[in-house]
Formats: structure tokens, C-alpha cells, sequence
């Protein structure tokens, strides 16, 4: 039974349409598909930098994963190319399912948030731009504690920034890793299996699983008005 009244959103592939990018792709690098490796190499590159304990904010990742694919295929990606799909990613559209959603949990009276490890800068960009920013009522970033979800101190700082102890928040998002990072610092977690992304079994199963916001929204609402 979910005791959560603070739902805290992923942004990116969560809450914001990554293939408003693939124009950009199919520009670079002849395969819109490339889009999906670079971002994926990004969060790997992320992730090997917290292990590490190093340390570059989200869009330099961004920037290195993009070099890293170019080299790989054989594109040597110029400045301007570069620099349109770093800006691009300020300008991505929400979902389709997301504001609707984001109204119902409103609407039933819960707290809402953002969890990102794109720099704090960035995530107010992207949110202004997909005209959703005023229903969070906090932006938080990989940024404040300089380590990448899934990170135990990144969760830990939401907790802390919404003066919540971390059974009372879940955490929403399309990464079944960050939703497991999330539920291992004792977050609530629902899964957006958006495309037909899958869990990995050798994690705890999350409280929700849906195949889309819609479905989480539902999930956690009508448990809300079950227990009240």
C-alpha cells in the first residue's frame, strides 16, 4: 500500500519527449536511431563517473557521449551540430500523457517535485519550455551533491530538500535503475515502461509498474482514495 504524498518526477525520457532530437540525429550522423546510443552512452558515462567519484556536469557528459558516438561510426560531429543538440535538449516537448497526469495529482491534493541529473539551470529550461514548471514546487540536481542517480546521496538530498523522510516520497521514472536507486534510500518507486523498456530482475520489483504516466497516475491515486 502506498504511503507516499510526495511524487518526485524524472525528467528526461520521463516527463519529456527525447525524440523532438531525432531530426537533429538524422542531420549528424545519417540515422535518427543514433540518438538512443548517444544518450544511453551518456548515462553510462555518468554512471562511470560517480563510481569513480569524478565528477562534469550533465551536458559535458552530453557533449563527450557525443564525440564518443561520432568516433565510433566514423562522424566527426562539428561545433554547430554539437551545439544544436545541446540546445535541443532545452527545448524538448512533454509527453503526451504528462500534463493531464501531472493535473489529476494535483488535483488530489499531492506534493510534486523533480529529481534530475541534468544541471538545475537546464531542468528549469526544459520545464519552462514544456510549460510544466509551475506544477513542481521544487527542481532538484545531480548538481547539489555532484553525483549521478542512481547515487544514494542524490535521493538522500531530496529527502532532505522536502524535509521528507524517504518512505513518504516515490519516485517516478522511465529508468528501471533509477527507480531501483530510488527504493535501495527507501523511496517508493514507479516504473514508466515507456517503448516497452523492461525491469531487471535481479532488482526489487518497484511498487508500480506502468506503460505510462497515465497508469502511474491512476495506480497512485486510487490508492489514495482507497485509504482515505
Amino acid at each position: 500500500m502506498l504511503s507516499a504524498r510526495t511524487i518526485v518526477f524524472d525528467v528526461n525520457e520521463t516527463l519529456l519527449d527525447m525524440s523532438a532530437l531525432d531530426p537533429l540525429f538524422a542531420d549528424a550522423f545519417g540515422d535518427k536511431g543514433v540518438r538512443r546510443t548517444w544518450f544511453a552512452q551518456t548515462l553510462q558515462n555518468a554512471m562511470a563517473a560517480t563510481i569513480a567519484g569524478t565528477y562534469q556536469d550533465f551536458s559535458t557528459m552530453a557533449a563527450a557521449a557525443l564525440e564518443m558516438t561520432g568516433r565510433k561510426r566514423g562522424r566527426a560531429i562539428d561545433a554547430e551540430r554539437t551545439r544544436r543538440i545541446l540546445r535541443g535538449m532545452s527545448a524538448l516537448p512533454p509527453h503526451g500523457d504528462v500534463v493531464a497526469g501531472l493535473e489529476a495529482l494535483r488535483a488530489a491534493g499531492f506534493r510534486l517535485a523533480v529529481l534530475t541529473n541534468g544541471e538545475e539551470a537546464l531542468a528549469e529550461a526544459q520545464l519552462r519550455h514544456a510549460r510544466i514548471r509551475d506544477f513542481f514546487e521544487l527542481v532538484l540536481s545531480a548538481d547539489s551533491v555532484r553525483r549521478f542517480k542512481p547515487a544514494p546521496e542524490i535521493y538522500a538530498m531530496a529527502a532532505e530538500r522536502l524535509r521528507s523522510a524517504p518512505s513518504e516520497l516515490l519516485l517516478v521514472a522511465a529508468h528501471d535503475w533509477d527507480v531501483a536507486g530510488a527504493m535501495r534510500a527507501g523511496f517508493e518507486g514507479a516504473f514508466v515502461a515507456r517503448h516497452g523498456t523492461s525491469l531487471n530482475p535481479l532488482e526489487v520489483r518497484p511498487t508500480i509498474v506502468a506503460p505510462d504516466i497515465n497508469g502511474v497516475v491512476e495506480a497512485i491515486v486510487g490508492n489514495a482514495t482507497a485509504v482515505s
